[in-house]
């Protein structure tokens, strides 16, 4: 593929040196994070488009702005025709370019399974940063993006029936950006924020408890599903991660005797770049869903965040 040259990376991307050099912001902190997995979909350009997603999000969710990244690549060379990793790359590629973000090159290997994804390095104010830890009572939780990619993507490697109809589907929505919730963050100065991935919207959300010692309180029928997700659901086509989720967070969870089953599983369900869960004060939260709306991003409140109280569970679900 031909990668025209960007001004900020001060090596060429065709003279095989040894690591890339990029100029990097004045006064700003970095950010780093890399995340790589085997395929999800069929389609190769979305397989990259997906995973290159995912890895971009870590970055997002710091309220940080995509700098740079590196491929990483496992093949079988000699088991795969060759367009596909062309595929793979484009797809990734068309991510990091959409993200603003400088691709400086990668490493690859030969395996036995295709895998691919990205190491990403973001820069961010240091005073403005959002992280697990920024929680505080009162604040109204926002979801960008529905549940069920993970249910989807299991249907899809089994060729269940409408699995074509199920790949486009986890393109739109696991091939989206965060940037309009990254941006969110910047624009808000919000403090509290997480990416949706392979510990569900409850696992994600008890890391953030833990982190801001607070409790957390979500409304089931609030959060927004995939209409295909609860359907396989109801069918048995929850991955196996999404039920290790649940079971490894039980003893800190409450879930209500009227919440329905199906919903209580999704929460769990190991997402694949699912959206991102923003903390807005009370006063915030029709500006910042008007800015999330703007960007053609959801902005659903989910729950809220309640003080810890000792013996009670952090996550309940309503």
């Amino acid at each position: 593929m031909d990668i025209p040259q960007d001004s900020r990376l001060l090596t060429a991307s065709d003279t095989c040196e040894d690591a890339a050099v990029l100029r990097f912001p004045d006064g700003k902190a970095l950010v780093q994070s890399v995340d790589f997995f085997t395929p999800i979909v069929n389609d190769p350009y979305a397989f990259g488009r997906i995973a290159a997603a995912n890895a971009l999000s870590d970055i997002y969710a710091m309220g940080a702005d995509p700098l740079s990244a590196m491929n990483i690549v496992c093949f079988p060379v000699k088991a795969m025709d060759k367009q596909v990793l062309t595929d793979v790359l484009k797809g990734g590629l068309d991510a990091v370019r959409e993200a603003g973000a400088v691709l400086g090159g990668g490493h690859s290997v030969q395996d036995e399974e295709l895998k691919y994804g990205l190491a990403v390095n973001g820069y961010v104010d240091p005073d403005r940063l959002a992280s697990n830890a920024g929680l505080v009572p009162g604040d109204v939780l926002l979801l960008s993006k529905p549940l069920g990619t993970g249910v989807l993507a299991t249907a899809v490697k089994a060729n269940w029936a409408g699995y074509e109809a199920m790949e486009e589907t986890l393109l739109k929505w696991a091939g989206r950006l965060n940037a309009g919730p990254g941006r969110a963050i910047q624009e808000f100065g919000l403090r509290g924020a997480t990416d949706v991935t392979g510990f569900g919207l409850g696992g994600h959300l008890l890391e953030m408890a833990r982190a801001s010692k607070v409790c957390i309180e979500i409304d089931s029928d609030s959060v927004p599903y995939l209409d295909t997700a609860l359907e396989l659901a109801g069918m048995g086509l929850l991955p196996a991660g999404s039920y290790a989720n649940k079971h490894y967070c039980a003893a800190l969870v409450a879930v209500a005797p009227h919440v329905q089953t199906l919903h209580a599983d999704l929460i769990f369900d190991a997402q694949t770049s699912g959206g991102m869960v923003l903390a807005v004060k009370e006063d915030q939260v029709e500006a910042v869903g008007r800015f999330l709306e703007q960007w053609g991003d959801m902005a659903v409140p989910i729950g809220r965040v309640g003080s810890m109280a000792p013996d009670e569970p952090l996550l309940e679900i309503r």
